[in-house]
């Protein structure tokens, strides 16, 4: 059934407050894999409560307002939706711990036709208590149920895709085979990445991991490789969902350096040889 173009546009969101502690920096480090290795210093600040740090990416899980598409009133055919795509821009290094508070709006409704869905992106501000501006993120939502409502927004600026040249560097990461376990203690309870009774029944062999966290699994590489582990050089993290991860295999991203900030990248599961994360872009000091 198609979305309501004016309802969803304008859904009413209240401030969401979120006062966080080191020990939830360290539980969102764990869950993207940071500190496997426990002689490695540069991971251990984000895993230890000495001179502790924040990842930037954590800002994914802050201030998040919850599955508002599963309301009723939303109309929406939550079961079938996907994430599309993850755009988040880091104004301020976050805290590694504080109170912050989340701002959100849908900022494009998006139709693609009856037969082919509907994208609906919210934009959601995370500020501290000084009211000073942390994060943007940008969350992109296929509906794909939803669409032929006749009515959209202009879409953003579709993210480039990678050069067709062999990549400039390539990191391989390992991916926790409990990672979906601790990654769901952040902010996304859902059973499809924990319960096998529920990722059988959605088609899934075995639970699947968290496309965010598959997203900090990737941040994780970047910063690895053009950052020296300084969470304040990372500032834009942007890509595309394109395939599920398991838990337990191997991350494989792909990077092009632009220029001396920006950088295009790819994720693929090094055992399956598919695309997980396509079109990324990062944007590093």
């Amino acid at each position: 059934m198609a979305l309501d173009y004016n309802l969803i546009k304008n859904w009413t969101f209240p401030d969401v407050v979120q006062e966080y502690t080191v020990k939830d920096s360290i539980l969102y480090a764990l869950g993207i894999g940071l500190g496997q290795d426990p002689l490695d210093e540069n991971q251990l600040q984000f895993v230890y409560e000495k001179n502790i740090k924040a990842f930037p990416t954590m800002a994914v899980v802050l201030g998040y307002p919850g599955f508002w598409m599963q309301d009723p009133a939303a109309g929406i055919t939550w079961v079938k939706l996907v994430h599309g795509e993850q755009r988040t821009t880091i104004h301020q290094p976050l805290p590694a711990s504080g109170k912050i508070t989340g701002k959100i709006r849908v900022s494009h409704v998006i139709d693609k036709g009856a037969d082919k869905g509907a994208l609906v992106i919210t934009e959601r501000k995370l500020y501290d208590e000084a009211g000073t501006l942390l994060a943007t993120i940008e969350q992109t939502t296929f509906c794909r149920a939803d669409g032929g409502f006749g009515v959209s927004d202009e879409p953003p600026p579709a993210l480039p895709k990678v050069p067709d040249t062999a990549p400039d560097q390539v990191c391989e990461l390992p991916i926790l085979p409990q990672a979906a376990i601790l990654y769901r203690l952040n902010a996304d309870p859902n059973p499809l990445h924990i319960d096998p009774a529920v990722a059988s029944a959605a088609g899934y062999p075995q639970p699947i991991l968290h496309g965010l966290c598959t997203y900090g699994v990737a941040a994780h590489a970047i910063m690895k490789t053009f950052c020296d582990y300084d969470p304040a050089r990372l500032v834009r993290f942007d890509t595309r969902f394109s395939a599920p991860v398991y838990p337990g295999e191997t991350l494989v991203c792909e990077m092009w350096k632009r220029n001396e900030h920006e950088i295009q990248f790819q994720a693929k599961v090094k055992e399956r040889n598919i695309i997980v994360l396509s079109n990324g872009f990062a944007e590093i000091k």
